[in-house]
């Protein structure tokens, strides 16, 4: 029955790396709709052809490794279940430590370089697929430093998390996803607070941005919207990537606007202030805020339903899974592979409301600057350094955009462009 189990899982992420390989290569249209060809939002306006071959080329297998990427995930914890790892790490523990902190620790440090060692693959082909198009620059050496960095700011969290939820199990079988939610709110609250001044800059250096006249013009926007901003920061991307980022981040008094160097390097500064305009909607309009509240009520959903299938999971599978019952720390694959299963299924969702706000965002910053030419060609660069797809298929769009697509963007632009010389008549 295990070999079955462990033959038809792997089954299944075949057929389904196949169907997405034959969707995005032989079977999706990201040409340019007919009434959009000749727009500004057509790629052959500011792309020439070389750019837009690898732009179809590099989107398309970046694509194809996400949708490869997470599913593996699973695949992974379900073996590790199914093989007796989960259980062989809980034995190493048990004759590590008599102490049961300890032994949490131990069992978290062998399932997460088991992990680790198994997704570095994906994760170097990425890295080797984004220098071989140029749009990355960072040498081996720094990008395995920041795979260090995510893998010892991972467990670090998990060792705060995974002990606690384990101790609500033991405490309140039933209600125990209730008050680990609970418990997360103000923990997610904390962690937003300290990511611009404690874990970001373990990737970056950050520092106040060197044009002051820039930096004066941005801050005029700033004021402008009652954003309480001393300074913008630039972080050094330039020994990273060629492409070109901007944010506000941080929530209180922490609350930081950020700018990549490459963003200064490649856009000119009305470029820049329709990007910075852009960002400070999102702080005027509170959606770091309201980005919160959603994660935490996907989230407390998502704990009840993680709760209820890890329930009828042990149940009926409980034997081959090698898990006794919930409540024993060899269930901690299960959880990880059924929340990230919860979390891939909800993304439609939750990037539809992203890409609404960033809409939003768009409105705001031209109205705002009142330049849709300025406007049209930073999304243009933008673009053209990221490699970005124009129009990019649909089961792409859904699960990976976040931002509306370039087309769209662009579009709305040239349609507010229109607006403005009919009034200016």
């Amino acid at each position: 029955m295990v070999r079955k189990m462990g033959v038809y899982a792997v089954l299944a992420y075949v057929i389904y790396g196949l169907f997405f390989y034959w969707y995005l290569f032989y079977f999706a249209d990201s040409s340019l709709p007919f009434e959009y060809q000749g727009t500004k939002a057509d790629p052959a306006s500011f792309l020439n052809g070389r750019e837009f071959m690898l732009t179809e080329e590099y989107s398309k297998i970046k694509n194809l490794l996400f949708f490869l990427s997470t599913p593996f995930e699973w695949l992974f914890y379900f073996l590790i279940l199914l093989f007796g790892f989960s259980k062989a790490f809980k034995s190493w523990a048990e004759s590590s430590s008599k102490y049961k902190l300890l032994q949490t620790a131990i069992y978290l440090i062998w399932l997460s370089f088991f992990a680790f060692v198994a997704t570095l693959p994906l994760s170097y082909i990425s890295h080797s697929l984004s220098k071989t198009y140029n749009i990355s620059t960072q040498t081996f050496p720094s990008w395995m430093k920041e795979e260090l960095i995510d893998f010892w700011i991972n467990y670090g969290t998990l060792m705060i998390i995974v002990p606690v939820i384990y101790w609500l199990m033991k405490k309140s079988v039933k209600r125990w996803w209730f008050y680990a939610w609970l418990l997360s709110i103000p923990f997610t609250l904390f962690m937003m607070f300290l990511q611009p001044i404690v874990i970001d800059p373990l990737y970056n250096d950050f520092y106040p941005l060197k044009n002051k006249e820039l930096e004066t013009k941005i801050l005029a926007l700033a004021d402008k919207a009652k954003i309480p901003a001393e300074h913008v920061f630039e972080v050094n991307m330039a020994e990273k990537t060629n492409s070109m980022n901007a944010y506000v981040n941080g929530i209180g008094s922490n609350a930081r606007i950020v700018l990549w160097d490459t963003t200064l390097n490649q856009l000119s500064d009305e470029q820049i202030l329709f990007i910075m305009a852009h960002e400070i909607c999102h702080y005027v309009e509170k959606h770091i805020y309201i980005g919160i509240a959603i994660y935490l009520l996907l989230s407390l959903i998502g704990l009840y339903l993680t709760y209820r299938i890890m329930n009828w999971a042990v149940n009926r599978f409980g034997k081959e899974l090698k898990i006794p019952d919930v409540k024993d720390i060899r269930s901690l694959p299960l959880f990880f592979m059924i929340l990230s299963m919860l979390m891939f299924t909800v993304s439609p969702f939750s990037n539809l409301i992203s890409r609404y706000e960033e809409t939003r965002a768009d409105r705001y910053a031209i109205n705002m600057t009142q330049n849709p030419d300025v406007a049209i060609t930073s999304f243009q660069e933008l673009t053209r350094s990221g490699l970005s797809q124009v129009n990019p298929p649909l089961l792409v769009k859904i699960f990976r955009y976040s931002h509306p697509t370039m087309l769209e963007r662009i579009s709305s632009l040239e349609e507010f462009e229109l607006k403005q010389r009919t009034k200016d008549k």
